[in-house]
């Protein structure tokens, strides 16, 4: 006879097993459908950080012409952005133009040093990169880069649509017969949408002060290009774990062909990365406080998971997106242990007001 603690065992198994399977074909269908959630997502996103500004508008002027001036901010913000990034990228491509006979010395110093202790990498590179792999990763840089604007104007598509429908779609929940599932939604859409306005003025301060940081070291070291190194590593501190290491490396490649002496070229390694982990381990933790509290291993997780699914912009997206889960777990009595568990706040306060 079955004991009401074997059932209730079997039952935990069944719905774990369950969640698992859900979970798996979830993130299936996200990764194959990625051309097509992606854009939604980011379009969430955006509209989470902008409508504050949208909401004080209209309420100032014709709805429409809010809109207006919103998307032109948007539109703004994106070009100055990609235009930074284009700018420091394009100055350090010329640059490795101009001054590549020093990196294939390097490269031929490295190569001979490895073939010395038996490692022969000179055959593997001539076997994989060579013209007609540069070749095609030119056409595929061009086409990633077509890819990227129309993703871009779909995204601005549903962010139009999204803005005009916040009204009415706050209204549809409050109305719903289930209103215990109206509130969660509305009180998560709120907790969340203030929780990445936070996380965004953040991130972009700290940004800031890393660009500001990797300037300054490589100005005193004297590494050439120290602005471009500084406009790079604020861009790339918005990838959490990625991009700060990739902002610390490629200065260091070009202090050892600048000095020639690994030495040196370590030690400006060192104060990349002792920079970095001040600004990104004690003053942002202290600076977000408990209201974006997540385990790095989660943060990390979160990186490497959505990279995966979505590339690089998954890797800009994976965090908020996790904390956008992590809040409406926290909004509900049977998934707050999930919010708890992962680092996210116990009491979360419950929002009565719109995104």
């Amino acid at each position: 006879m079955t004991t009401a603690a074997g059932r209730s065992g079997a039952d935990r198994s069944l719905f774990v097993a369950v969640a698992t399977v859900a979970t798996i074909a979830v993130l299936t269908a996200v990764y194959l459908a990625s051309s097509v959630i992606a854009p939604v997502v980011c379009a969430l996103f955006i509209i989470a950080i902008v409508w504050p500004v949208q909401s004080w508008l209209q309420l100032r002027v014709p709805k429409l012409l809010a809109l207006g001036i919103v998307i032109a901010m948007i539109a703004v913000v994106f070009v100055v952005f990609g235009s930074l990034i284009a700018w420091g990228f394009g100055r350090i491509a010329r640059w490795l133009a101009m001054d590549g006979e020093r990196f294939q010395f390097l490269y031929t110093q490295l190569v001979a040093w490895l073939e010395e202790r038996g490692i022969a990498v000179a055959g593997i590179w001539a076997e994989h990169f060579n013209m007609r792999w540069l070749m095609r990763a030119a056409q595929e840089i061009t086409g990633r880069l077509n890819t990227t604007i129309s993703f871009w104007l779909v995204v601005m598509v549903y962010v139009i649509l999204g803005l005009l429908e916040i009204d009415g779609t706050e209204r549809k929940l409050r109305a719903m017969a289930n209103a215990n599932a109206g509130r969660v939604m509305i009180d998560g859409a709120s907790a969340t949408a203030e929780k990445l306005r936070r996380y965004v003025m953040i991130r972009t301060a700290m940004s800031v002060a890393t660009g500001v940081l990797v300037w300054a070291i490589a100005s005193f070291w004297g590494l050439p290009l120290a602005v471009e190194w500084g406009v790079i590593a604020f861009a790339l501190n918005y990838i959490p774990f990625i991009g700060p290491f990739i902002a610390t490396v490629f200065p260091t490649l070009f202090a050892l062909a600048q000095f020639g002496s690994w030495q040196e070229a370590l030690v400006v390694f060192v104060c990349l990365n002792v920079a970095q982990f001040v600004i990104g381990s004690y003053i942002e933790p202290h600076v977000s406080g408990s209201a974006l509290a997540i385990s790095p291993f989660i943060v990390l997780f979160s990186v490497f998971l959505w990279t995966f699914l979505w590339g690089l912009f998954g890797a800009f997206i994976g965090v908020p997106i996790t904390i956008a889960i992590l809040t409406f777990c926290a909004q509900h009595p049977s998934s707050r242990w999930i919010a708890d568990l992962l680092g996210a706040p116990k009491d979360t306060p419950t929002v009565g007001k719109s995104v």
